[in-house]
């Protein structure tokens, strides 16, 4: 029994960590922080956009079954449209409307021409479910050496153990090599900008996450740190050329976001440069209840583009009745369990397991498309209106 309570507890130690240092005051708030930036959408306009797409996003991030990251998802070896077909068509019946979904800057390089190709074979499938996307074009998690080519098999029992950041360290730390990061970038979003299936781009994932040190050869956390925010500028310079008809957004992740006068810079950077105010907050429902009255102080839609981790509060029960309640759209990690394997903890990369977790982490069915638990298959579909 006290086995499972300091696994629990450190668990909840890590959410708090990815939502950590949460304030409650109401410090008088810097101006400079609330200011609309060149070429964001206004407050007027996003929020009649976010209404006319019905005023409430709800799904998941989503990597098919079959896939260990976002190459084996995407390469031509690879890409299964039978599978992701089958598997959207699981989220529609929960009356998901909304997936995230990861790109990569190497599946750019390797064939652009046939990466374009099956990103719309990707949205024609969504489409056909009723289900919008929003895609990322970077990611700051995870392994930061990536190989395009066939990919690792998931070490057993492990938490995400083949994701790949993007673009890899190699790449990120040499500024001279952004070019081909801007191509990336513009090429897509250029081939879709006034795609409807296409509803909001993300670009960038957590890019200053250490992964806990879990990469000790990658960059230091403060070199990460620079060349991120150098990248994570350039994309949304990038992306304001292309002019799209869909909304940028990027995610804050974690320290304190209460004061605006003491704001990190990176994340003041990405707060006054969304369209969307996006977050993720992995944290039980009282810290997701004060994150969202933070920010709502942008006026703007809020979208809290990853929650769900069960041992550590967030679970469907306790945190999605009130995101529907105030039309924050909620995105929960995971969905059907496959080789990201994130039915098992973060902590899985460091403590040893041999066979599944009683309670998962993550996800919320089997490969074969049965719930977890049917109890929170029926919450979710009486949310979203299916039942």
């Amino acid at each position: 029994m006290k086995e499972v309570y300091f696994f629990i507890s450190a668990l909840f130690v890590l959410s708090l960590y990815s939502c950590k240092n949460l304030s409650t005051s109401s410090s008088a708030q810097d101006s400079s922080s609330l200011h609309q930036t060149a070429n964001q959408w206004s407050v007027q306009k996003i929020n009649k956009w976010y209404k006319a797409k019905g005023d409430w996003f709800v799904g998941c991030n989503f990597t098919p079954a079959y896939a260990v990251n976002q190459l084996e998802f995407w390469q031509k070896e690879t890409f299964d449209t039978a599978r992701i077909d089958k598997e959207l068509g699981w989220a529609e019946g929960l009356g998901f409307n909304m997936v995230r979904v990861f790109l990569h800057n190497l599946l750019w390089k390797q064939d652009s021409t046939g990466f374009l190709n099956r990103i719309d074979q990707y949205l024609t499938i969504a489409d056909q479910h009723n289900i919008g996307v929003m895609f990322v074009f970077f990611d700051g998690v995870w392994n930061p050496f990536p190989q395009g080519g066939k990919q690792p098999a998931p070490v057993p029992h492990v938490h995400n153990s083949g994701w790949v950041q993007s673009p890899g360290a190699k790449i990120l730390s040499d500024t001279a090599q952004y070019e081909q990061l801007k191509d990336y970038l513009q090429g897509v979003m250029r081939h879709f900008s006034h795609d409807p299936r296409v509803w909001v781009w993300d670009l960038f994932n957590e890019p200053d996450n250490d992964n806990g040190g879990r990469f000790p050869m990658g960059l230091s956390p403060k070199a990460k740190y620079k060349y991120s925010f150098i990248l994570l500028k350039k994309s949304f310079k990038w992306a304001r050329e292309v002019q799209p008809k869909q909304p940028l957004t990027a995610a804050p992740w974690h320290r304190n976001w209460a004061d605006t006068a003491m704001l990190d810079p990176m994340d003041r950077f990405m707060f006054n440069h969304s369209d969307i105010t996006s977050f993720h907050c992995y944290a039980p429902l009282k810290t997701t209840k004060k994150k969202v009255k933070i920010l709502s102080r942008y006026k703007r839609p809020i979208i809290c583009s990853e929650y769900m981790a069960r041992p550590t509060g967030s679970t469907f029960e306790n945190i999605l009745p009130f995101f529907k309640k105030k039309h924050v759209g909620a995105l929960n990690w995971g969905f059907v369990n496959g080789k990201t394997q994130t039915i098992y903890p973060w902590d899985s990369w460091t403590k040893e397991y041999t066979a599944p977790p009683k309670v998962w982490f993550h996800d919320i069915l089997y490969s074969d498309g049965k719930p977890y638990d049917s109890a929170e298959v029926a919450l979710i579909k009486n949310l979203t209106g299916v039942d």
